[in-house]
């Protein structure tokens, strides 16, 4: 399953390459960076593929069955900027310098100073001959890890002042998973590659890894009356199972329903709520204006001061 996604993606990453930046950098005298080129144009790929995956999977179930009529399309035109500011513009730049930096760094270190870390393959030599349970299990604590980083986002007041972007969205769409400050988008691809470097993921899962958490939290938020059932819910993270984490009585540390693939961790953790027929407005009524409804650049400016006031402690930051 990884191996073929890798192949695919590395053929299509190969001939894009070859006829179309390779030729571009050769005119403009730039072949000096041609290896990192091709690293870049396929992380950009990945990015694209990811956007095509989430719409073909989540635009149909929104048609389906809404939640709520669409009454806001700026607040949701927002939210698509972001979504390729995330995946496509420069944030993928700086998560890739950064992850690729911590890489080199971690695997310097390591060989100066002789120590193997463990990871889950040399802790369970068995996983080494059967792929999609390895897969599985780094799934399992990448998950662990995302609801844990979660918690410490409604936990922290000057991490809440950066996540309470996400939370003012009044217009829920699977487009909404993207809507983060950037700051908050960095300390989360910090928080994942670290983790992923810990217990040692593959190169050639990783991609599949984050496509899979991508999906599924992109999934999460749509605006889609979906419940997988009393059995199904406390399995998999659902549309509505998130919602109720979204609604207006769910914000900063009164969350609930912090997993965004296993819902096990907040029953572990007691922060759980399972009823299945409820479908709250979403909102932070306590965040300022322009949270819900300024542009990518206000909305990123207020989440900054919003930060430095908690950080100085004032009130009401």
């Amino acid at each position: 399953m990884t191996e073929t996604f890798t192949r695919f993606l590395d053929d299509i990453t190969g001939w894009l390459f070859e006829h179309v930046v390779q030729p571009a950098m050769y005119a403009l005298g730039l072949m000096d960076y041609a290896e990192d080129a091709l690293d870049w144009v396929q992380f950009g790929l990945f990015g694209v593929f990811s956007i095509l995956v989430v719409y073909v999977v989540c635009r149909p179930l929104e048609a389906w069955r809404p939640v709520e009529p669409v009454t806001d399309r700026r607040a949701i035109r927002t939210d698509i900027l972001y979504t390729l500011l995330t995946r496509l513009g420069v944030l993928p730049l700086i998560a890739f310098v950064l992850l690729n930096s911590l890489s080199a760094w971690w695997a310097g270190t390591v060989a100066d100073s002789g120590f193997v870390p463990p990871t889950l393959e040399t802790l369970i030599p068995g996983l080494r001959d059967h792929p999609v349970w390895a897969f599985l299990l780094y799934a399992v604590v990448l998950d662990f890890g995302e609801y844990w980083r979660h918690r410490f986002q409604h936990r922290f007041a000057w991490w809440w002042a950066l996540h309470s972007i996400h939370h003012a969205q009044r217009q829920m769409t699977f487009w909404t998973d993207d809507r983060n400050h950037i700051l908050d988008e960095i300390l989360a691809a910090l928080w994942f590659g670290t983790i992923a470097l810990l217990i040692g993921v593959p190169p050639g899962q990783f991609p599949l890894l984050v496509l899979v958490m991508r999906l599924a939290e992109s999934l999460s938020h749509a605006n889609v009356r979906l419940s997988f059932g009393s059995v199904g819910e406390r399995l998999v993270v659902s549309p509505r199972f998130h919602r109720l984490h979204h609604g207006i009585l769910s914000v900063a540390e009164m969350g609930k329903n912090y997993a965004v693939l296993f819902p096990v961790w907040d029953w572990i953790f007691g922060t759980a709520d399972f009823r299945r027929d409820v479908f709250p407005r979403t909102g932070d009524p306590e965040g300022p204006e322009a949270l819900a409804t300024g542009g990518w650049l206000r909305q990123q400016w207020v989440g900054l001061k919003r930060m430095a006031g908690a950080i100085a402690g004032r009130s009401g930051a």
